[in-house]
């Protein structure tokens, strides 16, 4: 399955980068946090899904989040200058399964507008 969000913002995927980090994980999502400090491009973060090792990864146009130890292989990423909207910031966020129950579909969304709302406001910054 997979999901978008468009972020109202025009940006660079450098500042992407250096904006979206996972030190500051809490200011570009309210729903995950840190547990220990990040290390390199990675970060044993909880949620309201519990607890995984979030990687993050620098790819053409912004970056690559993934969820390593999640069942459902949850990947998303944060970009610019590509379509569907290029001039914009596209968060596109993908599981490994076809179908899911509602109650799941409704936490991406919610966990999606979170990040529609911080990135915002990061971005304004």
């Amino acid at each position: 399955m997979e999901f978008f969000r468009i972020v109202k913002k025009t940006t660079t995927e450098e500042e992407i980068r250096e904006k979206v980090r996972l030190t500051n994980l809490e200011e570009w999502n309210s729903l995950l946090f840190n547990l220990n400090p990040p290390k390199n491009n990675e970060s044993y973060i909880g949620g309201i899904w519990g607890e995984f090792t979030l990687s993050r990864q620098e790819i053409k146009g912004g970056l690559r989040f993934a969820l390593i130890e999640c069942p459902n292989a949850l990947t998303w990423t944060v970009t610019t200058g590509y379509p569907p909207d290029p001039t914009n910031i596209v968060i596109h966020l993908t599981i490994n399964r076809q179908e899911k129950g509602q109650e799941f579909i409704e936490e991406l969304n919610e966990v999606l507008d979170d990040m529609v709302e911080s990135l915002t406001e990061l971005f304004s910054n």
